[in-house]
Parts: C-alpha cells; structure tokens; sequence
C-alpha cells in the first residue's frame, strides 16, 4: 500500500511539473519580443530619408539635351535692333556710304515744348556741299555754321571765369550726336541763359532754322 501511494504521489508531482512547463512556453510564445528604443528610432529615420529621396527625385525637371531648346518652346528669333547714331569714321553708314575721318554726320532730335515729339534732322558732308542725305530745312547754311563754330561748341573748354546773364530764352532743346571731323559728339543745347543763347544762334540752322534766322523755331 505504502509503495502504490507513494508511486501515485511521484505522478502528481511529475504531472504539475509538466503542466507548469507547458504553461510557461506558452506563455513565451504569446508574448511579442521587444525591440529596443535605438531600434526604433533607427527604423524611423531610415524612413524619412528614404521619403526625402523619392520627394526630391519627384521634383527634379528633366533637363533636355546640351545645343537644344527645351521641348515645346521655339528657339527666339529676329533682328536686332539698330542704332540711329551715324558709324564711326572709316566704316559705311546705314545709306551704305564709307564716312572719312573728315566728313561731318550728325544726327539732331529738337524738342520745342515739354512732352512734345521730338523733331529729327540730319546733316551729313562728304566735302564743302551737304550730301544728299541732310535732312535739314537749310543744309548749306547748317554746315557752314558747324564748320565754323562746330569745334569750340561741340568740344566746349570749361572757362570758370566765363559769366552768363540770368534771361530765359525758351523751353527748346537739341540734342546732336554723330561725328564731325574724326570726333564723336554728344552736345545738348538749350536757351536757358545768355551763354547758351548765344550758342544757340551761332548753329540756328542746325536745329532747323532758316539761314540768317535767330534760332527761334
């Protein structure tokens, strides 16, 4: 009887042995393995640089090829545009005509009045007579005025002696540009004062005025 008991007793422990064991690898089996905090954030940054690549590859336009206008879009043609100041000495004006280092060409855009349009002359000499391509009302008297007060007018002296009378000629002005006698000139003239009065009426006929006349348009 002592034998049968304790042998029965022997099987119960080894049973309640089993069963904890088999509750406790069940227990292992159920629960989630954790992963580590540095993990975590690993995994996270490794998808915000991969997001930040595809975003920035989604932006990039496609070039087009080296030489080639993009796809679309017309290559800019046209002429340029060009200047209505006469050519330097020794190369052909826009009338295909060689100028010479002695030669007068100059271009005169006068404005009368305030906001009005200006009014363009031309004066060009390939010798002592105006060529055909002077535009002005009296070319022959406009050459030999520049020809004789061309020089100190166009190329002024600065004189800090020089006194000019406070007197108001008129709101005219005129703007010469070209080339006289292998210089460029680039000259304003108005009628703001004695001094440039008196400039004014010495090339009259250069601004439009008949020879002889004052230099009132």
């Amino acid at each position: 009887m002592r034998a049968l008991a304790w042998q029965k007793l022997m099987e119960a422990v080894v049973m309640s042995k089993q069963q904890h064991l088999t509750r406790k690898i069940e227990t292992r089996k159920c629960k989630t393995p954790k992963v580590p905090g540095y993990s975590r954030l690993a995994v996270v940054a490794l998808l915000i640089t991969a997001l930040a690549m595809i975003a920035g590859c989604a932006q990039q336009a496609p070039q087009g090829q080296p030489g080639k206008a993009p796809t679309g879009t017309a290559p800019a043609t046209g002429t340029p545009a060009t200047s209505a100041e006469p050519s330097a000495p020794g190369s052909s004006s826009a009338t295909g005509s060689s100028i010479a280092a002695g030669d007068v060409d100059l271009s005169i855009a006068l404005t009368e009045a305030p906001g009005a349009a200006p009014r363009h002359f031309r004066l060009v000499a390939n010798g002592p007579t105006p060529a055909a391509d002077s535009t002005l009302p009296d070319s022959t008297a406009a050459l030999a005025a520049v020809e004789a007060q061309g020089e100190k007018l166009f190329f002024p002296v600065p004189d800090p002696t020089r006194a000019c009378t406070q007197q108001y000629g008129g709101p005219e002005i005129a703007v010469v540009t070209g080339w006289f006698h292998g210089k460029k000139v680039n000259a304003t003239f108005k009628r703001t004062d004695g001094c440039e009065i008196a400039s004014w009426a010495a090339l009259a006929p250069l601004f439009g005025a008949l020879a002889g006349g004052t230099g009132a348009i």
